[in-house]
């Protein structure tokens, strides 16, 4: 049990946790700081007092932090942002906002909602720019280190410090070329079909993919790609299909005809995502707000898909 009052805890200290973590050694961190390097050790011990664990421990040649010392920078950022915050409070005005937003979104989000927000936010923040990512699986680490500010997926990770809100749900479709085949008259014709699909690196397969096959669903798949933008090229001019959220229709699939799968399919969910930190924060709040105010107008754009009975 550690002897300290917690009110010996003050911002220097969290910010110099955070630093050595995200530095990995106490000199790269002195330097960064602007202190010497026994001033950190000093620093160090007397959090280490207070909190009660060795925080980091020696590997090698370096050292690397303690489960603990993990655990706690976590806390530690979400404070820091309160304390800027709390020094800096005042009325939030976009129009005098310079920032970045870096979001992580795969391909299907990204072009369905992206180019929409990016207008809606230089027309209110001539300041901003997008910086857009793909978001693969989304992690905790990569909003919690501000890999990202935001993601868009349909699969949250699951961490106490990670807050999500759903902004819609999509249905699965069935696509393929109408110049080349018919729709799949039931199930045995569907599975009978040669399947496209993508396969996220590495090897993470789609929702709908695991789904299907953890109810003995076995389709016949002749290729797989990174990402729904090349999907196109292999529907066209084959008999092939693919299964896939319906409203890439009115985008990457524009063109192709889709019908209902001949089997049930649950709706396919889309989260944005946002670490702790930034609940409270006027800008993230604003930015999350312009993302909703998007979605209706991206459904919309998105609802002319060619369709087959």
């Amino acid at each position: 049990m550690s002897n300290f009052d917690h009110l010996s805890l003050d911002g220097r200290l969290l910010q110099l946790l955070v630093t050595v973590i995200d530095e990995g050694s106490i000199t790269r961190a002195a330097e960064r700081l602007g202190v010497t390097q026994s001033a950190v050790s000093h620093l160090l011990d007397k959090l280490r007092g207070i909190v009660g664990d060795p925080l980091f421990v020696k590997s090698g040649r370096g050292i690397v932090a303690t489960a603990r010392a993990e655990e706690l920078a976590v806390h530690a950022r979400v404070l820091l942002d309160e304390l800027r915050r709390f020094a800096t409070a005042a009325e939030f005005d976009p129009t005098q906002l310079a920032a970045t937003f870096t979001i992580a979104a795969n391909d299907f989000q990204r072009d369905l909602l992206l180019p929409l927000l990016l207008d809606r936010l230089r027309a209110a923040a001539p300041g901003v720019t997008l910086r857009v990512i793909p978001s693969d699986v989304p992690t905790p680490e990569m909003l919690r280190d501000a890999h990202c500010q935001l993601a868009i997926s349909p699969r949250p990770p699951e961490a106490g410090d990670i807050l999500q809100k759903r902004l819609f749900e999509d249905s699965y479709r069935v696509f393929y070329d109408a110049a080349c085949r018919t729709a799949p008259d039931g199930l045995d014709d569907y599975l009978a079909a040669e399947h496209v699909t993508v396969l996220y690196e590495p090897r993470r397969s789609l929702d709908i993919d695991n789904l299907l096959a953890a109810q003995g669903i076995q389709r016949r798949f002749v290729a797989s790609v990174p990402g729904f933008a090349g999907i196109p090229s292999f529907l066209r001019g084959s008999p092939r299909l693919a299964t896939l959220p319906g409203l890439l229709g009115g985008g990457l699939l524009h063109g192709l005809a889709s019908v209902a799968p001949p089997l049930p399919c649950p709706p396919m969910p889309m989260y944005m995502i946002w670490h702790l930190r930034h609940r409270h924060d006027p800008a993230h709040s604003w930015l999350r707000n312009q993302l909703e105010a998007v979605v209706p107008l991206a459904l919309g754009h998105s609802a002319g898909a060619p369709e087959h009975a």
